[in-house]
């Protein structure tokens, strides 16, 4: 089987030389309104698909890539927290582009745009549905119809999540490598206030959105941790994630025959803040053949067991307690961004709600001090004015 150009550390996928991923877990949102960011509450662990020749389904070893355990509804993000260079990452939903709502192709388009460009977009929590919207991705089984790729191809066929990284081409990247190294070399202070561009807040997305989560402000009160780590798991592999102490985050022959494994996909649930933003690159910097791609499984926690001998996590926390125990959400603003137009096809997507059943569980709504700024957006406090001198 060919080397795909990712790597596994830790919870983290490396796409080439430049990009990380981590999939991260959240509190799943309501179906109705629109909401700033839930906070990230650790990352799902990740296991690479080939390191379990005995036990996965043999279609899987042919996919290859990489399986993570994850609940009936529950939701989760990706961070890119850790991203070194400028990447065009394509991100697929059953075979269907999360950005654009078209079906996975191999090259970068740009009408519509059908990637994100790392490391300006520093997360993404669902499909681009709305202007300055998302809606949260959900996992959900494939052959209810409920799925992204089910509402919007007719077929459940693919399900996981597909990724693609493109890098700069040689003469792109060399001259953003130069201009790097003057903007270090001119660098005297750290900059206060405003994130400058391609840079992450403090801890990333609510809950660490940075280097693996959404990361609270500091002072934030913080959850206790979720689970202890459960053995089994390949050496120095994490097997359960825990909230970050500063903060929630944003074959071989011979073995038994594979039992065939539930098949999951993404669904989508309730609305948020946030913009997928337009690449102000042109066409031509990026390489014209991907340094990457990866199939992500998704496993339910009963097959999780069975195929890696792991515990899963445990199951979501509930959003009502979190909110009503005074924990931080988030709002993300960058004033240079330039949000992508909604995406005809995914405005289309009706939520899992609609084929599951209505969503049943408690929600209050996070007071004003709950909600943490981050980003180079309105800070909080009063405007003072000027007068002669």
């Amino acid at each position: 089987m060919a080397e795909s150009g990712v790597r596994v550390e830790g919870n983290a996928l490396l796409l080439g030389e430049g990009a990380q991923v981590r999939f991260m877990r959240t509190l799943r949102l309501p179906e109705t309104g629109t909401h700033n960011l839930p906070p990230g509450l650790g990352e799902f662990p990740l296991r690479r698909v080939e390191d379990y020749p005995d036990t996965v389904p043999a279609d899987w070893l042919a996919k290859g890539g990489v399986m993570l355990p994850v609940y009936l509804r529950e939701a989760m993000w990706l961070s890119f927290g850790g991203t070194r260079e400028p990447t065009a990452l394509q991100v697929g939903v059953g075979k269907v582009c999360a950005v654009s709502g078209e079906r996975w192709t191999g090259r970068l388009g740009r009408r519509p745009q059908n990637y994100l460009v790392l490391p300006r977009q520093p997360w993404l929590d669902g499909i681009n549905s709305g202007t300055g919207t998302v809606r949260q991705f959900v996992a959900v089984p494939l052959g209810l119809g409920a799925t992204v790729e089910g509402q919007v191809t007719g077929e459940e066929t693919a399900g996981g999540v597909q990724l693609q990284a493109f890098p700069l081409g040689a003469k792109a990247l060399a001259r953003w490598r130069d201009e790097e190294r003057e903007r270090a070399r001119t660098a005297r202070a750290p900059r206060v206030g405003g994130l400058p561009y391609g840079t992450l807040p403090p801890g990333g997305h609510p809950g660490g959105y940075g280097g693996g989560g959404y990361g609270a402000a500091p002072g934030m009160p913080v959850p206790p941790p979720m689970a202890a780590p459960a053995p089994g798991g390949p050496p120095g592999a994490p097997a359960a994630p825990a909230a970050s102490a500063a903060g929630p985050l944003r074959r071989s022959g011979g073995g038994p025959v594979p039992q065939a494994a539930p098949a999951m996909g993404l669904g989508v649930g309730g609305s948020m803040r946030q913009e997928v933003y337009r690449d102000d690159r042109k066409a031509k910097d990026w390489a014209s053949e991907p340094a990457a791609r990866v199939f992500v499984h998704l496993v339910t926690p009963p097959a999780w067991r069975r195929i890696t001998g792991e515990e899963p996590p445990p199951s979501p926390v509930d959003r009502a307690a979190y909110t009503k125990a005074g924990l931080p959400w988030f709002d993300y603003y960058d004033e240079g961004g330039a949000d992508l137009a909604p995406s005809d096809p995914l405005g289309q997507v009706r939520p899992v709600g609609e084929w599951l059943g209505a969503d049943e569980a408690p929600w209050a709504e996070p007071a004003p001090g709950q909600i943490a700024p981050l980003g180079n957006g309105p800070r909080p406090g009063k405007p003072v004015q000027d007068g002669d001198w």
